[in-house]
């Protein structure tokens, strides 16, 4: 079994939490499914969860290649450059970090939802919208890379994991997805 969840801002990429922070209990009443993958806490989108092990590991293992693509809204304004960078390799603590591409979108994508709570505001510092597809998903790694050159990340959202996206699916719902599509 494939389920596909829309993982809203705020909530544990986990069952259970002993601080009483929301979980994917919260909203996901399957039993025996466990994430595949991890999507941090200040994270929004698609998280894949399975009762395979197998699939599990194809989807979360950095070496299977598998895309995982984001929208990162950045402070700044991304030049040339540094989306060049993004693409050609930056030296993190854990090792060098590729993005696959990483391009500026022309606005904030028009069906996104809004966050609650909303995104930080700064009148006098302009943030843009990134596209960044990776590779591999080490730990916080799109908010590492943009950070490491110069663009910080103020929302993340994952839009898609290899052949599976978040099509229509709203914040905190999830569906069936094919586990055979990757």
């Amino acid at each position: 079994m494939l389920i596909l969840f829309n993982k809203p801002w705020g909530v544990l990429s986990q069952f259970t939490d002993p601080e009483g922070r929301p979980t994917l209990a919260d909203f996901v009443d399957v039993a025996n499914v466990y994430p595949a993958g991890r999507l941090d806490r200040d994270s929004e989108g698609l998280l894949l969860l399975t009762d395979d092990g197998t699939l599990q590991h194809r989807i979360a293992h950095p070496g299977t290649g598998l895309h995982k693509t984001y929208l990162a809204q950045v402070e700044g304004i991304p030049s040339p450059g540094q989306l060049s960078r993004l693409q050609r390799g930056i030296k993190l603590k854990d090792g060098m970090a590729r993005a696959v591409s990483a391009r500026l979108l022309a606005r904030k994508p028009g069906w996104l939802w809004r966050r609650d709570p909303p995104v930080r505001v700064r009148k006098r510092i302009a943030d843009r919208w990134i596209e960044i597809t990776l590779d591999e998903g080490r730990n916080r790694q799109v908010r590492r890379m943009t950070a490491a050159v110069g663009l910080p990340t103020l929302r993340l959202v994952r839009v898609a994991i290899g052949p599976w996206s978040l099509d229509e699916l709203a914040p905190g719902t999830w569906g069936k997805g094919d586990p055979n599509a990757a």
